[in-house]
């Protein structure tokens, strides 16, 4: 789970946060008359909102609710914001916003804790990690935060070129007049040698001498006190002689994007980026799998005493427990998703994790299971 994330939950679970809370769940747009809708439809929340918090808390006061509620209607920079979608959490002393990048059920919740599993669900298989965009004699750095790539301005002394990173110490003069096959989309990087000359090996001198500055800067001067993974968006061969030279500890040999990263526009990385985070959530989901050799429990009424009693470590929750609607009685407001609610902070309070899952790739494919710590 990403740093922000984990966290907004301790803000939001916190004991010193006091209820009751109102929970209010909007996919957001762009556009004047998309965020008009936006408004109208949190506004109607708010309003429905109002209503079952009279009717369940009637010695509590509306008032600071509606106060904050007025104040979100009417900041335009919340209403402009480009993310899919945003949890607002509200106390009567507190506004809690937390912006999305998945799509929500529309809804809103009034109860004693605040409603956290979208969050949770929001926060899984988001972890942030660098990019090293790596050619023959140059290289880049995209960050990935909250699944949206942006490119890392490097200090002027990074070797992003060949020349800035040897200089005079280019053997082959700094001239890579090499002979490239491939399609369109090769950068110009795929590289055929007809036969064997001296030129040809003080190339490739070149080509490691740059490689290993290029793991050097990663390794003495990239600033990186998250310690958040380095992945490689570079042709095989050049990840080959890569990660024959890398000594960087964060580096992480794959998975990768075993295709040329030049030239390409952030857009387009971003697409390939998408590849490789669907990679690494089916290794995470294959690695869910083998939690089932240890200790579980996957019935609801022994999952929730195991929960308050901090004995879960890894909760896992299907999809299909989350069904839209009110259910047959309105005002018990999401009833068996209020229940997973609390399990699901129960779990988090005592310092264990919760993962939302499709049905086909939860641990066994089970609606609802507990890996157990004792």
């Amino acid at each position: 789970m990403v740093k922000i994330a984990k966290s907004f939950l301790s803000q939001v679970t916190a004991e010193g946060l006091n209820g009751p809370f109102v929970t209010i769940m909007l996919n957001t747009h762009v556009g004047h008359q998309n965020v008009e809708k936006d408004q109208i439809k949190f506004k109607n929340f708010a309003k429905e909102a109002k209503r079952r918090f009279e009717k369940k808390y009637p010695d509590h006061d509306w008032a600071p609710f509606q106060k904050k509620i007025d104040e979100i209607l009417a900041d335009q920079s919340f209403w402009r914001s480009s993310t899919t979608s945003a949890a607002v959490i509200l106390t009567p002393e507190e506004v809690l916003i937390h912006r999305l990048s998945i799509r929500v059920d529309d809804q809103y919740y009034v109860g004693e804790t605040p409603y956290l599993l979208a969050i949770i669900k929001n926060a899984q298989f988001n972890d942030p990690f660098y990019l090293l965009a790596l050619n023959r004699d140059s290289m880049k750095v995209y960050q990935v935060e909250n699944k949206v790539v942006s490119e890392v301005e490097l200090p002027e002394e990074a070797p992003t070129t060949i020349e800035k990173a040897l200089g005079e110490e280019i053997t082959g003069g700094g001239d890579f007049n090499y002979s490239a096959q491939g399609g369109a989309n090769t950068g110009g990087e795929g590289v055929a040698y007809h036969g064997f000359s001296a030129k040809d090996e003080e190339l490739e001198i070149d080509h490691v001498n740059y490689y290993q500055a290029v793991d050097t800067f990663f390794r003495n001067d990239f600033p990186n006190d998250d310690n958040l993974p380095l992945y490689l968006f570079a042709l095989p061969e050049n990840q080959t002689l890569f990660k024959k030279n890398a000594k960087t500890s964060y580096f992480q040999a794959t998975p990768n994007l075993a295709t040329s990263p030049a030239p390409m526009s952030v857009k387009e990385v971003q697409g390939c980026v998408d590849k490789l985070v669907e990679e690494l959530t089916q290794h995470q989901v294959s690695a869910y799998e083998k939690l089932l050799d240890r200790k579980f429990i996957d019935q609801l009424v022994d999952i929730i005493p195991a929960a308050k009693e901090g004995r879960i470590g890894q909760l896992f929750i299907a999809t299909s427990n989350l069904a839209d609607g009110f259910g047959e009685d309105p005002d018990t407001e999401y009833d068996r998703r209020q229940v997973l609610n609390t399990l699901a902070k129960d779990v988090v309070d005592n310092g264990g994790e919760v993962s939302i899952l499709e049905q086909e790739d939860a641990p066994g494919q089970k609606s609802l299971t507990a890996i157990l710590r004792y």
